[in-house]
């Protein structure tokens, strides 16, 4: 399968420029419709290894609105691969609309009640070792990060100070990290809310001698993963009139006001430039109401 990666564009935005700091997206979410921004990243390593190795089926986890179960799904399909995704949560009388997607790329669903779930291993133990190959959660691991790091390739790095990400599993972040030139300092937006463990798992992956590149910033998660109050939404609105570039309510909506605020309270001073991470992501927004955001 080829991933035209060469779609993926700088964009300019107009918010610094009134603070005399320059501020670009890196557009990854015009890779692919659905295996969009840092997915396909992510899993590319994964696939190559799976398809080397001689397996023809591929397993991973996630949530009922997971972006990476969906991009898993279409990639085997087009791979001719079988997939099979293991659900966190009970499982409802109607499937979220990610999971019609997976299921419409074939991918078999199984539930997982929260408690077995944290168990990864445990399920994993249950199904023959032979023929099927296992993509952690989010892409999570080295060569998750390895992948995630090629998302830099064809920008030219020296024309920025900073470096800003959505986190989810951490796995991009790092292998932004990983990628980035000494003189940077790379900000992780966290989507999250009270996980004390997540700063820890994105340095897990990160060479040492780039540790103390990366600034965690976990307050602009508007109370929890996939939250989303109308100030959220009202945001992603104006972003979308005023720059034309869709978000989602999960990873870029949050990420863009991150950088919004943090421009406002003069973290960003006159001079530093910054390149901006879309993620892509954009399915997720497909939960809310008909008609609740302009794009």
């Amino acid at each position: 399968m080829q991933i035209n990666t060469d779609l993926a564009r700088i964009q300019p935005l107009s918010l610094g420029a009134a603070h005399q700091v320059r501020i670009d997206v890196l557009r990854t979410d015009l890779i692919h419709p659905v295996i969009s921004g840092n997915k396909w990243y992510k899993l590319r390593f994964y696939l190559d290894d799976a398809i080397a190795k001689g397996y023809t089926e591929i397993a991973s986890f996630g949530g009922a609105y997971s972006n990476h179960i969906v991009a898993t799904a279409c990639a085997c399909q087009q791979f001719n691969l079988k997939s099979f995704g293991f659900i966190r949560g009970d499982q409802t009388e109607q499937l979220s609309t990610t999971l019609q997607s997976a299921q419409s790329y074939g991918m078999q669903i199984q539930f997982v009640n929260r408690t077995d779930y944290k168990n990864k291993a445990s399920i994993m133990d249950q199904y023959p070792k032979t023929g099927r190959y296992w993509i952690p959660e989010g892409g999570y691991g080295l060569i998750g990060a390895k992948g995630a790091a090629t998302i830099l390739e064809k920008v030219h790095l020296q024309d920025y100070s900073h470096i800003v990400a959505a986190i989810g599993s951490g796995t991009m972040v790092a292998g932004i990290i990983n990628a980035s030139l000494a003189h940077q300092k790379i900000l992780g937006i966290s989507s999250q809310k009270n996980n004390a463990s997540l700063e820890a798992e994105v340095i897990l992956l990160v060479n040492t001698e780039n540790q103390d590149r990366f600034l965690y910033v976990p307050d602009y998660h508007f109370g929890g993963f996939a939250k989303h109050p109308s100030e959220l939404i009202e945001f992603m609105n104006q972003f979308w009139l005023k720059e034309n570039i869709p978000t989602d309510i999960v990873y870029t909506g949050k990420v863009f006001y991150a950088v919004t605020d943090l421009l406002e309270k003069e973290y960003f001073k006159s001079g530093d430039r910054v390149l901006v991470i879309h993620s892509g992501g954009l399915q997720g927004n497909l939960s809310l109401p008909e008609n609740s955001l302009l794009f």
